[in-house]
């Protein structure tokens, strides 16, 4: 087969880290390649060395049979690699056109920008993808399917050759990851060769020709996909087996400690919400897009106004007004974007962690007393496994799974004793799953009560004592967590009445 790009004994080292081993493989001319591997295996440092953003160590990039050395993601872009990233790289208040042509504007002999040929190739482009968007749009008015679509028409307008997909369905509804699908089948028939980088492991059988695994920064294997099921992919990114990445669940007898009741609970999105919340207890909220669950925890800890707002901690009717006050009953939110709403990326885990106990860590004159941080802060690096090769590591070098362990640590030196995890594991592999999973069971069991809102149905089951389904606002069932299969989630989920 015709290789288009090769990676040769690819070694990358950063300062007390190799993040790569002498990593080997090919990509074929016009296939869909997943990449897959654990948080921390190599997949993002190997992928910036594709764009530029990296150079490596030792080793080599050929494209098209030819040894290329991208200077930056500029060049890698010209030569024909391009990455849409998780976090795209738009400029919000630019219009769609604007926005493909950053950087590479089309300009009149006067000088001027050539407005009519940037819109006729940025609609040449469109019509190519088969996307009818509106580009005269500001890019931060449209959805993020459509945001995706002017990323990927940024990355096609230069004659790409390879386009590497970063978690691309992250965001996106069921029928948009199938609006998505259909994209990449039309850019493969085109000669385009996706490299396609996914936690999702259905999603790679579905739609990838091969794969490789990288794990711990060195090559496991590439295999053809007819060859592979889901459990020998799992098996090559952590190196062992797993049956059941879900604790057991605890068998309650006699009588619960009722620690949280929300008796009225409505704003703008959602509607007459009520809910209990036992001590030790893991309740799951499903539902679809849309349906309310983030939104009910935000208006639960004052992050989003409520025109009612009717709590009870440990029987007692508290005011809530503000995530501070909150904090301060003792809930706290571990929310779905732990870049942007749970960590200062460029700040150590030592300064992340200590954060929120900043006031409890002062000794004389109100100056931090640093032995008494340090201890805090290696305890609980112990206590929750995070891979660091110490506290003064930038929380961005880490993986996702350890970037969630940081954020769950912050909380966890606070007294607080209901914590509300928004899609605990989105963007984990599965082997850091497996350790999120056994963390939140071991809290729950130790008399910490979660809420966890997840769109993930196996995860909703498998962690859930309780289950709760919103749709349009609304909890349309409670579900025993022993009995709750998909099956009933959905029929909820969707709208269904009880039976």
């Amino acid at each position: 087969m015709d290789k288009v790009l090769e990676i040769v004994n690819i070694t990358k080292e950063f300062p007390g880290v190799k993040a790569l081993k002498g990593v080997s493989f090919d990509i074929r001319r016009g296939e869909v390649h997943a990449l897959v591997g654990e948080n921390g295996a190599g997949k993002s440092t190997l992928m910036k060395i594709l764009s530029g953003v990296y150079t490596p160590t030792t080793g080599e990039i050929r494209l098209d049979g030819k040894e290329v050395i991208f200077q930056d993601p500029k060049q890698a872009q010209q030569l024909g690699v391009s990455i849409i990233h998780q976090e795209f790289s738009l400029i919000p208040y630019l219009s769609g056109v604007d926005n493909i042509f950053l950087g590479r504007e089309k300009r009149k002999s006067n000088g001027l920008l050539d407005r009519r040929k940037m819109r006729k190739e940025a609609e040449e482009v469109m019509k190519r993808l088969n996307a009818d968007i509106d580009l005269n749009k500001p890019v931060a008015h449209l959805s993020v399917a459509n945001q995706q679509f002017i990323e990927i028409a940024k990355a096609i307008a230069i004659d790409t050759k390879v386009l590497i997909f970063d978690e691309p369905t992250a965001s996106l509804t069921g029928k948009e990851i199938d609006k998505l699908f259909e994209l990449i089948e039309k850019l493969k028939a085109d000669g385009v060769t996706i490299i396609y980088i996914s936690h999702h492991l259905d999603e790679i059988l579905k739609m990838c020709d091969r794969m490789t695994c990288l794990r711990d920064g060195e090559w496991v294997g590439t295999r053809e996909i007819k060859n592979v099921t889901k459990q020998d992919i799992v098996k090559m990114m952590v190196g062992r087996e797993i049956v059941n990445a879900f604790p057991d669940k605890p068998s309650h007898h006699g009588k619960e400690e009722m620690l949280l009741e929300v008796k009225k609970l409505s704003n703008k999105s959602i509607t007459d919400i009520q809910f209990s919340l036992k001590k030790g207890e893991i309740i799951g909220i499903a539902g679809l897009v849309g349906s309310g669950r983030t939104e009910t925890v935000r208006a639960l800890i004052g992050a989003d106004p409520a025109k009612e707002r009717e709590v009870y901690i440990n029987q007692k009717k508290v005011d809530i007004k503000n995530p501070t006050d909150a904090l301060a009953h003792g809930i706290a939110l571990i929310p779905e974007s732990r870049k942007t709403q749970g960590l200062v990326l460029n700040m150590t885990i030592k300064n992340n962690i200590s954060l929120p106990i900043l006031k409890d860590l002062k000794g004389f004159f109100g100056v931090i007393n640093k032995e008494k941080e340090d201890s805090v802060i290696n305890q609980s690096i112990k206590d929750l496994l995070i891979k660091t090769p110490s506290s003064k590591q930038m929380v961005k070098n880490l993986s996702g799974g350890n970037q969630q362990k940081v954020v769950l640590a912050k909380w966890l030196n606070t007294d607080c004793k209901i914590l509300i995890f928004d899609e605990p594991t989105r963007g984990i592999d599965i082997g850091a799953k497996e350790e999120i999973y056994k963390l939140m069971r071991s809290l729950a069991d130790k008399g910490l009560s979660i809420i966890m809102i997840s769109s993930e149905l196996p995860e909703i089951l498998g962690m859930s004592d309780r289950v709760l389904v919103m749709h349009k606002g609304k909890i349309k069932a409670e579900i025993d967590g022993r009995i709750a299969d998909s099956e009933k989630v959905m029929h909820y989920a969707t709208g269904g009445v009880s039976e």
